[in-house]
């Protein structure tokens, strides 16, 4: 089969085709002939020699992919040959075959094609995890996503819009805000010009909002504790500003902060397949009837994965990058 292998640490021309054997599914697992797969921040990490795979997992990057089930293990009884699904891999999706195992793969939502189900996994199961669970977003409640054209950032809108709660997002173009606002934000804040901490304080008059999905960290810590009402909650995904930040931790314990974080690549399969199955159920009608939808910006040839990093360096893109095999 054709992959794309890292040939070594560094920028996106070290990403190559080459041929490698077709894996077997062992056992919980089913082996799917790769239609689609998603591109995220954390396979550009990987490329970079920042976020390797864990113990046992392909070098291979791609984290989600939708495709036809070729073949199960014995003791898979989900899934059957001929089955589309689309699944939450800990690697191995830049590939024309890639193994997932049995609970981190759900059916591609009726009427939809592989491109949109592959840009569906990473997204989905990081925004349900982190701003509904750890977040604990209610019905009424305000969220602000930081990054909000990102492929995180447009399924944490329409989720959060989706269950009735206000959404404010940054983003860094007048072009992308306007694209934030069509998704469901009441206030998108471009980051380069306005500040927004004061933005939300101000649309909150005063309040703050309930819950912050950021993707960024280092500076962005103490901004936004000063962005989050009392009982607020804070929840790091990502730290493309840095890891480090310094805080007034008494603003913390006055105004009663959660500051919690996750990734979700590491997560054992059991814990996966609950995420899954959760999606399914409060997730999956709405997919289904469109009321949420993936925002694919453009789809690539798998032997243009390179092109598809340099895209997502440049930050040019609103929503999702994808990588194509030419199955079916």
């Amino acid at each position: 089969m054709t992959v794309i292998e890292i040939r070594e640490p560094g920028g996106p021309e070290v990403l190559v085709p080459a041929e490698r054997p077709r894996p077997l599914p062992g056992p919980g697992e089913v082996l799917v002939n790769v239609a689609a797969a998603g591109v995220n921040r954390p396979d550009v990490m990987q490329r970079r020699g920042l976020y390797g795979p864990p113990a046992g997992v392909s070098d291979i990057p791609g984290l989600e992919i939708a495709g036809t089930v070729e073949a199960v293990n014995a003791d898979v009884r989900t899934w059957r040959v001929g089955d589309h699904v689309c699944a939450l891999v800990a690697g191995g999706g830049y590939a024309e075959y890639c193994v997932a195992p049995e609970p981190q793969c759900l059916p591609v939502p009726r009427g939809m094609d592989f491109p949109s189900a592959a840009a569906i996994p990473e997204t989905f199961f990081t925004v349900l995890t982190n701003v509904f669970e750890s977040g604990r977003l209610q019905t009424g409640d305000s969220l602000l996503v930081h990054g909000g054209t990102s492929g995180i950032g447009t399924t944490a809108i329409q989720l959060a819009r989706a269950f009735a709660a206000r959404v404010y997002a940054t983003a860094g173009s007048a072009e992308k805000c306007a694209a934030c606002e069509r998704l469901g934000a009441d206030r998108a804040i471009n980051y380069r010009e306005d500040d927004f901490v004061a933005v939300v304080r101000e649309a909150t008059s005063g309040r703050g909002v309930d819950v912050i999905l950021d993707m960024v960290g280092g500076d962005y810590l103490p901004r936004n504790v000063e962005a989050l009402a009392v009982g607020g909650r804070l929840v790091q995904i990502a730290l493309m500003g840095g890891a480090t930040a310094q805080i007034n931790l008494a603003r913390v314990m006055q105004r009663r902060l959660t500051l919690t974080g996750s990734t979700l690549r590491p997560r054992s399969v059991a814990e996966k397949g609950s995420i899954a199955a959760a999606l399914r159920q409060k997730v999956w009608p709405l997919l289904e009837s469109r009321a949420v939808s993936p925002v694919l910006y453009r789809i690539f040839p798998l032997r243009e994965a390179a092109a598809a990093h340099r895209l997502m360096e440049s930050s040019a893109h609103i929503g999702k990058l994808v990588l194509i095999t030419g199955s079916t």
